[in-house]
């Protein structure tokens, strides 16, 4: 399988990963991009129709965009983490939600990981509507007393929050304050003009299980969702929902955390970046999962820094910025892992590669990337 793309001098050895990981696919198609202080050292991606061009469905790697602008709106003083939520959004307060502060529901601990019934395809795709049915419904915990992955409704609960104090929405926001401005190909709602370089999602090539419907880990992914038709559907695409809903392709996601490097005061970084509510995920059974909004890289990931911060997708993308060492990793793939949820295998002995290259090359080397493949 030819690897195409380039690597700056140096960082030889995440090629020779990169094109290992790849040979080892039955059907590949991949794409791997990393930024090191802003600059851009890694751009490779392999298999049939896949170019650097290429743009995926990236399901959750939603939830880094939507809590980028989080991030950004509690460091201008426009969000307060421990402003109690209902304060923002009054009909949140129902069903014993109404002592939940902004801090705890970044942090996954609101209990209103899906409702009573289950959702449609229309509704999670919407996060107006997503978030109206999310207000009244009862929590699946007690609020604030422990914390379970919110995998479809974590960005609309937010939203709503940004919303109710900006009076725009997340996708605006993020529109104008992040994606526009550094030219990002990765999206919160993919134009109509993009879609012609939208590489449909695969499934697994494996049987993957269901989890129980009743089960919490069931409800938190609205089970029996068919996640590779959601993906695939124009109208979930043209809304971009910021759990579930983003679309780009490695170089969108590698810089858009080596934006968040440059736009987040060190202050703010800490601040989200930070493992607050330590234990086990009550959904997906992760250790220690989340900062706030974020997935806590430095756990899942024992070679970055404590504070690096970032969010996987479904379909095994997997994307970060570590403060200590400059990386901003964007990793993405076009068909399901056999196993596992969340950031793909593979990305352990990429990012590890890539922190081994950055560590070596701190003091230089060359600006001109070179031939790849």
């Amino acid at each position: 399988m030819r690897v195409n793309g380039t690597v700056a001098r140096g960082y030889e050895q995440v090629r020779r990963e990169f094109a290992a990981v790849v040979a080892a696919e039955p059907d590949p198609g991949a794409q791997l991009a990393v930024h090191v202080d802003g600059r851009l050292v890694v751009d490779l991606w392999a298999g049939d129709g896949v170019t650097g061009d290429s743009l995926h469905g990236l399901y959750s790697s939603a939830k880094g965009a939507a809590h980028l602008v989080v991030a950004l709106l509690a460091q201008d003083g426009v969000l307060d983490l421990d402003e109690r939520v209902a304060r923002y959004w009054p009909e949140f307060a129902a069903e014993g939600k109404d002592r939940l502060t902004l801090r705890e529901l970044l942090a996954h601990r609101s209990g209103v990981i899906g409702v009573d019934g289950g959702l449609t395809v229309a509704e999670l795709a919407d996060d107006r509507l997503l978030a109206a049915r999310l207000a009244g419904q009862r929590p699946f915990w007690e609020p604030g007393t422990a914390y379970g992955y919110h995998a479809f409704v974590i960005g609309a609960l937010t939203g709503e929050v940004v919303r109710r104090a900006t009076g725009r929405s997340i996708q605006e926001l993020y529109e104008e304050r992040v994606r526009a401005p550094y030219g990002l190909d990765f999206y919160l709602g993919l134009p109509a003009e993009q879609e012609g370089r939208y590489v449909p999602v695969r499934p697994s090539l494996a049987d993957r299980p269901q989890p129980d419907p009743r089960s919490l880990t069931g409800i938190a992914f609205n089970v029996p969702t068919d996640l590779v038709a959601f993906a695939n559907t124009r109208a979930v695409r043209a809304l971009g929902p910021a759990s579930s809903g983003s679309v780009g392709n490695a170089r969108g996601l590698s810089g858009m955390y080596a934006a968040a490097l440059d736009l987040l005061r060190p202050a703010t970084v800490a601040e989200f970046a930070e493992v607050r509510w330590r234990g086990t995920d009550l959904v997906t059974g992760e250790r220690d999962h989340f900062a706030l909004g974020f997935e806590a890289q430095g756990v899942r990931y024992p070679f970055l820094g404590a504070d690096a911060f970032g969010h996987s997708g479904a379909v095994g993308a997997q994307a970060f910025a570590d403060p200590r060492s400059g990386i901003a990793y964007g990793y993405t793939r076009r068909r399901f892992p056999d196993a596992g949820g969340g950031g793909a295998p593979e990305n352990d002995r990429l990012a590890a590669a890539v922190v081994r290259a950055a560590a070596e090359n701190r003091d230089g080397g060359d600006e001109k990337p070179l031939l790849a493949g």
